[in-house]
């Protein structure tokens, strides 16, 4: 099955959370669900934001399977089966891996 791109340009997210500056005002925030999804073996979360310019992955986000792959895997899993984590638990995760 495949499931239709719907990655979103770190600007537009940023613009929406009232974050004005676009690019690199968010990488700390995506860095803790980017490494939360890793803790967790869950889909990379965080491909689905990407350079406004380019499509792909800002520096530093990373996955270890190719883009496609990893947004099928994101789309096809039930994020509903997992809780909503704490801020706390963001933050550990985050400092473990700083």
């Amino acid at each position: 099955m495949h499931i239709i791109d719907k990655s979103q340009p770190i600007k537009k997210i940023a613009n929406i959370l009232d974050y004005n500056n676009g690019a690199g005002v968010l990488n700390r925030q995506l860095g803790h669900i980017m490494y939360f999804c890793k803790e967790n073996n869950l889909p990379p979360l965080t491909i689905l934001v990407v350079n406004s310019e380019t499509g792909i992955l800002g520096d530093g986000f990373e996955t270890d399977l190719d883009l496609g792959r990893a947004r099928e895997k994101v789309f096809g899993y039930n994020w509903f089966s997992i809780f909503t984590p704490s801020a706390l638990e963001f933050s550990e995760i985050w400092k473990s891996y700083k």
